[in-house]
């Protein structure tokens, strides 16, 4: 993956964005757009092989993966007031997510669905909107703990309507799943890593993040009365470990919200190996910064040193603690650079390939919970334990 990096905005740009031609371009992105399969993109193990017969087994929840790809990003789009999120819009937003994560196959497959897409409003503050959207869409899938509600003001400010707000979070949320859940598959099938050059890995969040709890939403609850399938949605998650005030905000968009409830109550089905799934999604909390999510592992030594850092907690872990621990980091933090190296540390301590892909799906399902929770509202701070 060609990138270059431009030192005044340090930021990378890929081959995605580039305006030179190139011999056989138009053709991979033909084929990087029209691909079936929407969620993992073509990446599919050879027949007969262990991890395909593995992933047999999950196709539930690739189906339901797949029902969100669509609800965001279908082929035709009627926006309105309250939904004015174009497919254009979302596309790009797409892109800018996938552009973080540096996972080519995710870039490629975003480029070639917006390329023959345009804005069809070029004012002055139809560029504003757009750079709002980029700009949010990049802080949260790179660093999520610094959004606060000042950047949902500016999206309001452009337009955005609070469904719009629910929309975008979902979309990085799930860009951000999708590109965890290739890159560990990428790895489990040994699929060499293309190293970047100047590939900036976002900081961890402050340690001080997580003295906090009791989320408060930054959007006001849904009007009454809610709709049926607004009602039908709230029912169907009451079981999730979610605060009610963040469903409520969640249902604005009852299609998305009934989807993702579905897809994380399969993931939970799937993950049941539950001190594994705890853990990384602990690391997952610590390095995004998300308090309420890191709250639910159990208190105690490893809690504590986890607090401080991720590399204070390898201190006190047991080993395959600290194999689950720099395998999570590593898909949290740059997840187009894990390898079969990384797998490697996760076998030697026992771990299946079963376990692994468990533990794959328990990260990205984190890290994309993490993203929601932190976009759309805050908690109140309180002494840490």
């Amino acid at each position: 993956m060609e990138q270059r990096q431009i030192c005044p905005n340090r930021q990378l740009y890929h081959e995605t964005q580039t305006s030179q031609p190139a011999s056989g371009r138009t053709a991979l992105l033909s084929q990087a757009a029209s691909i079936e399969d929407r969620f993992l993109l073509g990446l599919a193990p050879a027949d007969g092989t262990p991890l395909s017969k593995l992933l047999t087994t999950l196709q539930p929840m690739l189906t339901l993966s797949g029902n969100m790809y669509h609800l965001l990003f279908p082929c035709q789009l009627t926006t309105s007031l309250t939904q004015s999120l174009s497919l254009y819009d979302r596309l790009s937003c797409a892109l800018t997510v996938a552009q973080v994560g540096s996972v080519q196959r995710l870039c490629n497959h975003y480029a070639a669905r917006l390329a023959p897409l345009t804005c069809h409003d070029p004012s002055r503050e139809s560029n504003h909107r757009l750079t709002q959207l980029t700009e949010f869409s990049r802080q949260l899938a790179s660093q999520p703990g610094l959004i606060d509600r000042r950047v949902l003001q500016r999206l309001e400010a452009v337009g955005l309507s609070h469904a719009d707000i629910v929309t975008l979070s979902q979309i990085c949320g799930f860009i951000s799943y999708q590109t965890r859940v290739v890159a560990g598959l990428q790895a489990l099938m040994s699929i060499p890593v293309h190293r970047i050059p100047g590939l900036l890995v976002p900081t961890d969040a402050d340690s001080r993040m997580l003295c906090h709890r009791d989320w408060q939403p930054w959007l006001p609850p849904l009007p009454s009365p809610v709709s049926d399938s607004q009602r039908e949605a709230l029912n169907a998650c009451q079981t999730l470990p979610f605060p009610a005030s963040a469903l409520q905000l969640l249902a604005s968009e009852a299609s998305l919200l009934s989807a993702w409830g579905q897809l994380m109550q399969q993931l939970n089905y799937c993950t049941a190996e539950t001190d594994i799934a705890t853990l990384a999604a602990a690391v997952s909390a610590r390095i995004n910064g998300c308090a309420l999510g890191f709250h639910q592992m159990p208190t105690g030594k490893l809690r504590d040193a986890l607090v401080q850092s991720v590399d204070q907690a390898l201190t006190v872990a047991g080993k395959s603690e600290r194999a689950i621990m720099v395998f999570a980091a590593q898909l949290i933090r740059s997840p187009s650079q894990l390898t079969i190296n990384h797998i490697h540390l996760l076998t030697e301590c026992g771990f299946s390939q079963q376990h692994i892909l468990h533990l794959i799906l328990s990260i990205a399902a984190a890290g994309w919970n993490n993203r929601l929770m932190q976009s759309l509202g805050e908690t109140s701070c309180l002494e840490c334990s």
